[in-house]
Formats: C-alpha cells, structure tokens, sequence
C-alpha cells in the first residue's frame, strides 16, 4: 500500500527537520522524524551557525527514521541561500560557518563597485543586491586578508556541506549557487570573468549540478551511525525555496506568461514567479528583481522580503522581557487590533538585525512621524500588514517585469498556517489566495527525489501529486479600500 521512504533534511534559518516522504493510495504523506531549533549564535564579534550541532541532529534524525521505516529509499538536504563553507585540501572545514546576518559584510556594495560597476555584477548574474550575498561575504574575507580564504581548496554551500558530510563528494547544486550572485544566470554556469575581476580564487568553485543528481551512498562511517546502509544521496533543489516552489499546487511548468505567482513563507518571504528563462534588464534592475534557478532550468524571478522575521522576533524580545506568549496569542490579538494604525516596512535595514526588535519598531515609528506603540497586538498586527502592503508593492513590480496579470497568489510555508497573514495578503493584493502545503520545502525536497529516483516522471507528474495530496485553504478578498487607502502612506514611509 506503500511505497519506500525518501528522507528530506530540511534546514531553515529558525529550525530544522526530519521528514520521511512517501506514496501512500496514491498520495504523498510526510511523516517527522526529528525537529530542531537553529539560530544564528554569537561568537566574540561574528554570527556564525552551529553547523556542528545541526550534523548532530541530522545523525539523530536519520537514525530515527531508520527505526521507523523499513525502507528508506533516498536523502537529500535543502537549505537556507548565501551561506557556506570553505574545505581545504585535507577535507577539513576552514573555520566556522558565517551567518549572512553578520556584519563583516556591511559596506561592501561600495568596495565591490570600485572593482566592478553594479550594472556590470547585475548583468553577468540577474541577482538582486543584498549585502548579505555571497558575493559580499566572500568580498569582506578576501579583502580583510583572511587565511581561509587562502587555504581553501573547495566552497560550498550549505546544503552541499552536509551533502558531503553524508557522502564525502564534493559538489554544488545549482539553484543553491545562483544565490551567490557570482554565477551566470543564463548558462548556469560561474562567471569566471566577474569572480577573477572581484579578486576570488576561481579554483575553489567547482561545476554546479542539476537537482535530481545522483551523488553517491551514504558514508559507511554515517551508515554504522544511522543504520542507513546503501541509501544513496539524490541531490534536491538545495535552496530551500526552489525545493518549495516544486511544491506549488499549480497546473503549469514555468509558463512564459504566468499568470499565477508564489510567496514561499517563513522567516524570510520570497515572492516571484516561475518563468522559463532569467529576465536581466534596466526594469529588473530599477526593481532590484533577482533570476534564481529553479528546477530542471527553469528560473525563479523574485524578491526577497523580510518575512516572519520581524513578528518572530518580537516573541524573543519579549521573551527577554520575561513575558511568554504563544503564536496562537499573538495572532488572535493582532486581529483585535486597529486595522493600519502602524505601517511598517520589513525590508527597512533597521530590522535586519537589532539588538531588540521592539525597541527598533518604536525608533522606526518616531523616525516616521507615527505613533508611539500602545500595545502588543498593535506590535503584531503591524508586523503582518507591513508584510501584506510588501507584497502589494511586489505584486504590482512583477506584473510590470512579466507585461502581464497574476490572478491567483499560492502562499507555501508555514506562512501558510497564519490565516489572519493570509487574508490580509488577500486584501491588500486584490487577489485570490490560495494557501498550502505547510512542509513545502520538505514536500518538494522529496519531490526531487522522486523525480531523481525514478518513481515520478518530472515536474508535472510531481505537481499533480501534490495537489491529489493536500486539501488547500483559499482566501477571497474584501474589504480592500482601506488598504488602498495605506498603500500611499506604505509607499510615503521611505520618502
């Protein structure tokens, strides 16, 4: 009645799991195995990951899921974009994982254009400009002289450094490496002439590979640890958001004129379309639009948008204020709240990292003449409608980009769970939303390996699993003048 397991390790810049995926009367089924926290960690004066901690949780996980399932027939990893690792020559990792949130990469937009003009980096890789890129990150530690650098025989990503805990092979995978902003959006290949122009070994990156790929069986080190014996590693859309984006429930593949976009929901909100081809031109620029890859060369037109992090960290600052509250809470009292009596935008540099997230609302509402914070639920309803008005904005850029117009948002993630999130998005956009599946990243991460293995054709056949397998919510909008009406004052914010 079943077919074998295929084990998705999930990564995200808040946690991580475990999930087994498999056929089951012809629907997919996803099953947790383990779950885990992640977070950035503070190390004298850097951000880093514990990478360490997550291969421990990894080993967990797969060892429970070996007691749970009989047969396992594939793993595969996907996750969060920009991070990596540097391997020198002796196969060890070269200092700590950097976390992109760090501040060593602060002023570097400017360094990077002395050595190659914006247009010139925009061209070569259709990539929208955030200091957190690869690019920049390996610009601070090139510039500041760093031995690691110097030493490194191999980068790789993150997902393709656990990939290559689980195997001992080498590899970067392409959707992943087209986050970097140093590969070639239209052969998919490194822009040698950008990285040798910035100053980057060239030799350290290696040829991408297509999701689906083959990379090898699990160690016999991580086999005796696991009990995972002969289960090859299919490589995933290693970027968590191409992996979620496989997932969408849609009925077309990369359509030249879309009419349907996605908003990949978590912590960070990634909103674009699928298109067959990268779009690099004075638009995308203008709108600092990014062409990531997507699967089977398909490309992921998109913004990056602050997402649920500015609503997470509120919950830790009051947390550090000894005040426990629960999502469910804070949603419940966001939807008491006054509709649009604080606008705030995510994507303003002063949320990127503060010291204490509410204290960084209330200078931003002072800065912008509003009104000091009367309460929590204010706080939490301003962190979703600033969400639901950016994605207004995105929204309209796309469609200006495509030439065209977008009928139906489908918003994946766990994102998807927050229904007051959802409705707003519905309201503020003036379009259908429809909501699902929750476990998108793992749900495509299995997909791929499915599609790697054999047992699914292609993105078709995966796509119509999906939507036999999971019931969708969908959201109509109304009540949509007032936020018309807070669109202007939205837009005004950064004036």
């Amino acid at each position: 009645m079943s077919s074998a397991a295929h084990l998705a390790i999930d990564l995200g810049a808040s946690g991580g799991r475990v999930i087994a995926g498999q056929i089951v009367r012809d629907q997919l089924q996803l099953e947790t195995a383990h779950r885990f926290s992640n977070g950035p960690v503070r190390m004298r004066k850097t951000l880093v990951w514990d990478s360490v901690g997550l291969w421990q949780h990894i080993l967990s996980g797969l060892a429970t899921a070996a007691g749970q399932f009989p047969q396992i027939e594939s793993v595969g990893v996907d996750t969060w974009g920009v991070d990596y690792v540097l391997i020198d020559s002796q196969d060890v990792p070269l200092g700590p994982a950097f976390n992109y949130r760090d501040s060593r990469t602060n002023g570097m937009f400017e360094k990077a254009f002395s050595l190659v003009p914006r247009g010139e980096i925009f061209a070569a890789s259709g990539v929208q400009f955030m200091e957190i890129n690869t690019l920049y990150q390996l610009l601070a530690q090139s510039l500041g002289g760093s031995p690691a650098l110097r030493s490194a025989e191999s980068f790789l990503m993150m997902g393709d450094f656990f990939h290559w805990l689980l195997t001992g092979q080498r590899s970067i995978e392409v959707t992943n490496a087209s986050t970097t902003q140093l590969l070639d959006a239209k052969t998919g290949t490194w822009s040698l002439e950008l990285i040798e122009r910035l100053g980057l070994p060239a030799k350290i990156f290696a040829p991408p590979i297509e999701p689906g790929t083959r990379l090898g069986n699990l160690d016999p080190q991580v086999a005796t640890a696991t009990g995972l014996h002969d289960v090859p590693v299919i490589v995933p859309a290693t970027h968590d958001t191409a992996s979620a984006v496989l997932a969408v429930p849609a009925d077309n593949f990369a359509p030249s004129k879309p009419d349907w976009c996605y908003i990949s929901s978590g912590t960070w909100s990634l909103m674009g379309c699928e298109i067959p081809h990268p779009i690099i031109n004075d638009t995308v620029s203008e709108l600092n639009y990014t062409n990531e890859r997507g699967v089977r060369g398909s490309t992921r037109l998109l913004k990056n948008i602050g997402g649920l992090w500015i609503f997470q960290q509120i919950r830790a600052a009051l947390q550090r204020r000894e005040i426990s509250v629960t999502w469910d809470t804070m949603v419940r009292q966001a939807e008491a709240a006054p509709p649009l009596s604080l606008l705030i935008d995510p994507d303003d540099p002063r949320f990127v990292a503060p010291d204490d997230m509410i204290d960084a609302i209330g200078s931003y509402a002072k800065a912008t003449n509003q009104a000091e914070v009367a309460d929590h639920g204010t706080l939490y309803r301003a962190a979703l409608e600033g969400l639901a008005l950016r994605y207004r904005v995105c929204l309209a850029s796309l469609e200006r980009i495509l030439d065209g117009h977008i009928k139906t948002i489908h918003v994946v993630g766990g994102g998807s769970l927050n229904s007051l999130l959802c409705q707003m998005t519905a309201d503020a956009c003036n379009r259908t939303v429809i909501a699902g599946p929750v476990e998108a990243t793992a749900t495509g991460n299995v997909l791929m390996q499915m599609i790697g293995t054999g047992r699914l054709s292609g993105v078709d056949e995966a796509r119509a699993l999906v939507r036999a397998s999971f019931a969708p919510k969908v959201y109509k909008p109304h009540n949509t003048q007032i936020w018309d009406q807070a669109a202007d004052r939205f837009l005004a914010l950064g004036k």
